[in-house]
């Protein structure tokens, strides 16, 4: 599978679509991406599909923790993570595990009504 990486504003929130195997470089492009449409929309909630991504390596997901907690502070950005199996949800709470964060297993649609809920532990 092609590795692949697709960062665009969706309905007042910000998708992030990983497919294949992540690197150092597609995560870090990732994060860049977000933040600057963080930043021009305005949309503080992101939406990570992990669907179709294959499962990273424990240094991967820590370099997304690196990722996360130097993010600026700027804006509390919410961050719901779907992804189709326990490996990467575990992964996920690790890369992840800094800010606030849910991760969703093969489910989109509780994921946005996650992201579109008052209360962030909701």
């Amino acid at each position: 599978m092609q590795d692949h990486l697709w960062v665009e504003p969706v309905s007042g929130f910000i998708m992030a679509r990983l497919r294949g195997t992540p690197t150092e470089a597609m995560l870090n492009e990732c994060e860049e991406r977000v933040l600057m449409l963080v930043r021009d929309t305005g949309h503080a909630k992101v939406l990570y599909d992990a669907l179709e991504m294959t499962s990273p390596t424990v240094e991967v997901a820590l370099i997304q923790q690196k990722l996360i907690e130097k993010a600026p502070d700027a804006a509390p950005i919410r961050r719901a993570i779907v992804v189709p199996n326990t490996r990467i949800a575990y992964l996920s709470r690790i890369a992840f595990g800094a800010g606030d964060h849910r991760v969703f297993y093969n489910d989109l649609a509780a994921a946005i009504k996650w992201l579109d809920s008052a209360d962030p532990r909701a």
